[in-house]
């Protein structure tokens, strides 16, 4: 899953419109065709297996569901996070520096970069996330509470690649990504992303990457991470399949596909699917497509590293000097690289 919340009491929704100071429009650079884009979702569908790209889970219900997903008792990342960045803030922010650029990859609600703005007081502030709408009501009250710092939101889809050089200035800057969110991107993706973030942080000395990593654990607590108890997870997958209706014109019926979480140990993955309850006809496209009972949609995937493991990447990526911190028991590190 993306960057998690906050568990904080950020919450963007919760100040009257009318207050929000103005900041500038967003910038789209998704760059993609709607056409192709349409097609692509269709095909993978159609295929056997089938799978729909993750992106797809954070329509605004999806958003919203996801939110709750972090405060869940079952999902340990977001509160093991935030423990380990309230417990090292101070160490973390004299290591990166005040008064440089804060771009905030998947920024989501904004509420994680909320917490480090007093502590790292950017010039500057560059919300990413593919979000839009999320990204705008968001940053309408970040500019509000924060009125000497450039706000800038961009929309952006990591998995076309990352390029922000016409939104980022020279200046310095701290790629945040906060909440294990690099574990959707398979090891080869992720090593990609992280070169290109290296690539942004090499033309503006001064500059390093501050980013959460889920690591590998009990394959009981992984799972139930990705399947609790009240279902929220199950309604968050499940949820795709609308998105998916209303793109493609499609007639899935969310009733008839059951909510799977599973651990591959030979990946280290937890993957998420919707499986087939029963044998039924559902037209894609206008095109039919028979989902045999028990068959599987993948939705997601997010890898588990060791953490020896992510700052080999991490090396390879060629980031010269990192920095680590970890809980107690090592559920979720932490690391800055520069």
């Amino acid at each position: 899953m993306r960057a998690s919340r906050p568990a904080v009491p950020f919450n963007a929704a919760a100040l009257p419109p009318l207050l929000a100071r103005e900041h500038e429009p967003l910038a789209d650079r998704r760059n993609v065709d709607v056409a192709i884009e349409r097609a692509a979702l269709a095909a993978g569908l159609r295929a056997m297996p089938a799978h729909i790209p993750p992106k797809y889970l954070y329509d605004a219900l999806g958003c919203a569901l996801y939110g709750a997903i972090c405060e869940l008792p079952e999902y340990y990342p977001t509160r093991t996070e935030a423990a380990i960045f309230a417990r090292h803030r101070l160490d973390i922010a004299a290591l990166v520096g005040r008064g440089k650029q804060l771009v905030d990859l998947g920024a989501g609600d904004c509420g994680k970069a909320a917490l480090w703005l007093p502590y790292l007081a950017p010039a500057r502030y560059l919300a990413v996330d593919i979000a839009g709408d999320e990204l705008e009501r968001a940053l309408a009250h970040l500019a509000n509470d924060f009125p000497d710092i450039d706000v800038v939101g961009v929309v952006a889809d990591f998995t076309h690649g990352l390029d922000l050089r016409n939104d980022l200035t020279a200046e310095p800057a701290t790629f945040f990504y906060p909440g294990s969110s690099i574990g959707n991107f398979g090891p080869d993706e992720a090593l990609a992303l992280l070169r290109s973030i290296r690539e942004h942080a090499v033309e503006r000395s001064g500059s390093g990457l501050l980013i959460g990593v889920d690591t590998r654990k009990d394959v009981r607590r992984l799972v139930d991470a990705y399947d609790d108890r009240l279902g929220v997870t199950a309604a968050f997958n499940r949820n795709v399949l609308h998105h998916v209706n209303r793109v493609l014109g499609a007639d899935f019926d969310l009733e008839r596909f059951a909510h799977v979480a599973l651990y591959n140990p030979i990946d280290n993955r937890i993957e998420m699917h919707l499986e087939a309850r029963v044998a039924h006809v559902v037209h894609i496209d206008g095109v039919p497509r028979r989902f045999a009972a028990g068959e599987r949609i993948h939705t997601e995937n997010s890898y588990k590293y060791a953490p020896d493991d992510f700052e080999i990447l991490l090396r390879r990526a060629r980031f010269a000097q990192v920095k680590r911190w970890t809980d107690d028991a090592e559920d979720f590190a932490v690391f800055y690289a520069t």
